[in-house]
């Protein structure tokens, strides 16, 4: 072995091991530090060609009350629930993949003008649930870490934007119990300031051995933090797989959707929008399986002690998702303080049902009134799915956008346009 080899070898042991003693900072370090990162390539989606008209041709075939109209947003891949901006630039939506898109309506005549990737230099894993404070800061729940982007809707031209860490990777859930099934969470910033994520269980009914464990960490509830990540408490119990959360702006009671057991029949158990009162309240899960529906796993059990039963009973199997309180004021009075929610569509039902929006009055004493089909015809006769909506938000002019992550797209529902 001659001389110059061995003493590239030396060289290369060397770098090794000053390597290993000084390892690189991160990404998300760098973010932030304040330091770039020196990714520079951002993924942006075209918004015309014969992908938009098909999606126009389908909202053509939307069924809505008299003076409402539909129309195309942005095409958003894989779209799922969204976070508006407090001062109307972007808007972010998030995905059960690894990305978060910005979308930018820049002359507002309410359709995006741009969509592309935020912190392109971020590797991310299912980013599903934006939200934002009052004040700016733009929180995303992942499957199991939960990071903040202070000025995230004026800084989210660079690729390189502030972000820390909130619930570090691995501390939002036990990594045990990290699961391909029922792992899109959602956040909203309460009343109080602090922050509501949802954490679904990952089982269709989750076997006794794990109770304590889930609610000793939430698992099967939704949790609240401070919004720097300290003081950490299981706010709600009792849920299957909450994917859609919002507070009633008149008295700041919280409302969220659950999706129940599967494989129970086509028309058991009832799905739910949920009203919660106070704090550490218990919602039925797993000895009901929706509604007063008991399930097989735990019907001869006895149940919890003062269990809160659903505010509305909604249809087996539809997938209730996102869901948002109605603040604005281009819609008819009749919607002024309701809820509007998104049905994703049924995957184990003989006939399908869902892929539609609902909308939830509310009585003047803060329950529940009438619930009805607001917009339909993602579903057709064929029982073939043309979109499935996701999440429900509000632009600032008082119209509503619907995500679609079969179509890939978000959808503006205005009155008298």
């Amino acid at each position: 072995m001659n001389r110059m080899f061995l003493g590239s070898l030396a060289i290369l042991a060397g770098t090794t091991m000053l390597s290993s003693a000084q390892p690189q900072p991160s990404n998300l370090e760098k973010l932030g530090s304040f330091k770039t990162t020196g990714t520079t390539e951002f993924t942006e989606i075209e918004q015309s060609g014969p992908k938009a008209e098909a999606i126009k041709r389908t909202l053509e075939q939307i069924s809505l009350p008299q003076g409402f109209t539909i129309s195309l947003y942005a095409i958003v891949p894989d779209a799922r629930h969204m976070a508006v901006g407090p001062q109307g630039v972007v808007m972010f939506v998030g995905t059960r993949k690894t990305k978060v898109w910005s979308v930018t309506d820049r002359d507002k005549d309410r359709v995006a003008d741009e969509v592309k990737d935020f912190a392109p230099s971020l590797a991310m894993t299912i980013p599903n649930g934006p939200c934002f404070s009052p004040d700016g800061v733009l929180y995303i729940a992942e499957q199991n870490r939960v990071i903040s982007y202070p000025a995230a809707e004026f800084f989210y031209e660079s690729p390189d934007v502030a972000a820390f860490e909130v619930v570090k990777q691995g501390e939002l859930i036990p990594p045990d119990e990290e699961s391909y099934n029922h792992t899109a969470r959602v956040c909203r910033i309460g009343p109080d300031g602090k922050l509501y994520i949802s954490l679904g269980q990952p089982f269709n009914v989750p076997p006794p051995e794990k109770l304590d464990l889930y609610e000793r960490t939430g698992i099967g509830g939704i949790i609240r933090i401070n919004q720097d990540g300290t003081g950490r408490e299981v706010y709600t119990y009792g849920v299957r797989n909450s994917v859609g959360h919002d507070f009633n702006p008149a008295n700041g009671e919280l409302w969220f959707t659950d999706n129940q057991v599967d494989g129970m029949g086509d028309d058991i158990p009832p799905g739910e929008i949920n009203r919660q009162t106070e704090a550490g309240q218990h919602f039925g899960f797993p000895w009901y399986g929706g509604g007063s529906v008991r399930t097989v796993e735990y019907k001869d059990e006895e149940v919890p002690a003062d269990v809160v039963m659903p505010a509305v009973e909604t249809v087996a199997h539809a997938a209730d998702l996102g869901m948002v309180f109605y603040t604005g004021e281009q819609f008819p009075d009749k919607y002024r303080g309701g809820i509007f929610s998104a049905q994703h569509g049924s995957w184990n039902r003989t006939t399908p049902i869902g892929a539609r929006v609902m909308f939830t009055a509310i009585n003047e004493d803060g329950s529940a009134g009438d619930t009805e089909v607001f917009a339909k015809g993602w579903l057709n006769e064929n029982g073939e799915y043309l979109g499935r909506p996701v999440d429900v938000a509000q632009l600032r002019d008082g119209s509503i956008i619907v995500s679609d992550d079969l179509t890939g797209a978000l959808y503006r529902i205005a009155y008298g346009e």
